[in-house]
């Protein structure tokens, strides 16, 4: 009776152990095909034109400098996402190196300022961008509060209370106050990736996430996804190592945004081969207006020159909430002018 019941046991623990086993090694086995299957590769512009839903007549009839939009799917209350295409007669090595050497800021005509900034950079880099003399941002910088009119975290905007401003001069104060917070923001960033971007206090207790937003642009990002995989673990987990030949900066950038000096702390990564490639940028900091962006640009060999794919995702409390349905639309035709106006200033720059 007991080498019976012994026995059922023994049976019963291999056969666990089997079944164990074998899930193990289907998991081994589809994790092993999922990367040989989704090695780091250039795009195929066939693959490109079924992804992003371009029909293959309208991108054979797109003449030189001209543009074409297609949409991309939002996937979050406060996302405008959108989607153009342009041929360039230019290579696409010609491409990455200007966009490498300039940056995409270069050709947009609201950037004032831009700036590289150094994997050593130090508060020092920081103080190139200040307040203009003259300027009501700098004084309202100093009384601000919870709200929408600064992208400040809780804790932020207690330094910004916590400091006596009267008898200084606004513009000298806001910008020394302005720098540390910026280092501080692009330090932490560096050191936590997304987790180290800090939220912003819209006051009554409403919060606005970068860091998420950036997670849901990262996440649905899916030619990245399915072509540079080693990129997408890295983007999406950075400071994670990234791809031995890409290629990284970051920027301090600043653009007038609805009239007023908007600074912003940017990411970007170009990896890229003689057969094309793909350029990521993030926004990880917004001074205001908006609360992050990425795009995506991805450049390939066409006809006597390129086509290049720009896909924009721009998180804004704007959009969300009453109205939604209507101001979304409004928003997203916005962003494709200015999307269009870059592209077709790209193509000129490389002249």
């Amino acid at each position: 009776m007991f080498t019976d019941l012994y026995r059922r046991i023994i049976c019963k623990t291999m056969f666990r152990l089997q079944h164990l086993l074998w899930h193990k090694t289907i998991v081994i086995l589809f994790l092993n095909c999922t990367f040989f299957a989704h090695a780091e590769n250039t795009p195929d512009l066939q693959d490109l034109i079924q992804q992003f839903r371009i029909q293959n007549q309208h991108l054979s009839n797109l003449e030189r400098d001209k543009t074409l939009f297609f949409n991309i799917a939002e996937n979050h209350e406060k996302e405008l996402a959108a989607g153009v295409v342009i041929h360039i007669a230019a290579t696409p090595s010609k491409i990455f190196e200007f966009i490498e050497n300039n940056g995409m800021a270069s050709i947009e005509t609201e950037v004032t300022m831009q700036d590289f900034i150094s994997p050593n950079a130090t508060l020092d880099t920081f103080k190139k961008f200040s307040y203009a003399s003259d300027s009501k941002e700098a004084a309202n910088f100093l009384a601000a509060k919870p709200g929408s009119q600064f992208n400040l975290s809780g804790q932020e905007f207690q330094t910004l209370q916590s400091i006596d401003s009267t008898n200084v001069n606004p513009a000298l104060f806001a910008s020394q106050i302005y720098t540390k917070i910026l280092w501080e923001r692009w330090l932490n960033y560096r050191k936590k990736g997304l987790h180290g971007i800090a939220t912003y206090d819209r006051g009554a207790g409403k919060t606005a996430d970068p860091a998420r937003e950036l997670q849901v642009a990262a996440i649905n990002n899916k030619i990245l996804a399915n072509y540079y995989p080693k990129l997408f673990y890295a983007w999406l987990n950075y400071p994670a190592t990234l791809p031995a030949d890409a290629d990284e900066r970051f920027f301090l950038v600043n653009r007038l945004v609805e009239n007023r000096p908007t600074i912003d702390l940017v990411h970007r990564i170009i990896l890229a081969t003689e057969k094309g490639g793909i350029i990521l940028s993030r926004q990880f900091y917004v001074g205001h207006s908006y609360n992050s962006n990425q795009f995506t640009i991805i450049c390939l060999p066409f006809r006597d020159g390129s086509i290049v794919f720009y896909v924009n995702q721009t998180f804004t409390d704007q959009i969300a909430g009453l109205g939604s349905s209507i101001k979304r639309p409004i928003g997203r035709e916005q962003m494709r002018h200015r999307m269009d106006a870059h592209l077709k200033q790209l193509s000129s720059a490389l002249k």
